[in-house]
């Protein structure tokens, strides 16, 4: 699965998902976009987009797009409170379906 950091989230969580291409928006160039032109553009070539930002899909029709988002909610968006949320991340991208959010916790 192709996957997508987003800004607010630390590139090294992508070694906490081995056998995904996992990209991180800073990383890319893509810092800065707004969220529907960063959906628009990781549509295109992406799976899911990781994000922890709350307001997202209160902002974007998710289902006009293809990509599926995985929102994480933890104390910060520090790697030490984020990464352990990693496994249960891995558990839930199978379950992702197009333009739907799956929460994590």
């Amino acid at each position: 699965m192709r996957i997508l950091l987003d800004e607010n989230l630390d590139w090294r969580l992508q070694c906490d998902l081995p056998g995904h291409t996992v990209e991180s928006v800073p990383l890319i160039g893509w810092a800065g976009l707004k969220n529907g032109a960063l959906l628009a553009r990781a549509n295109e070539r992406f799976d899911a987009l990781i994000t922890m930002d709350a307001s997202l899909p209160k902002q974007q029709n998710l289902a006009r797009f293809q990509i599926a988002v995985i929102g994480l909610k933890a104390r910060t968006n520090r790697l030490a409170d984020t990464r352990p949320l990693m496994p249960k991340v891995r558990t839930a991208l199978p379950r992702l379906r197009p333009g739907k959010i799956i929460v994590i916790s």
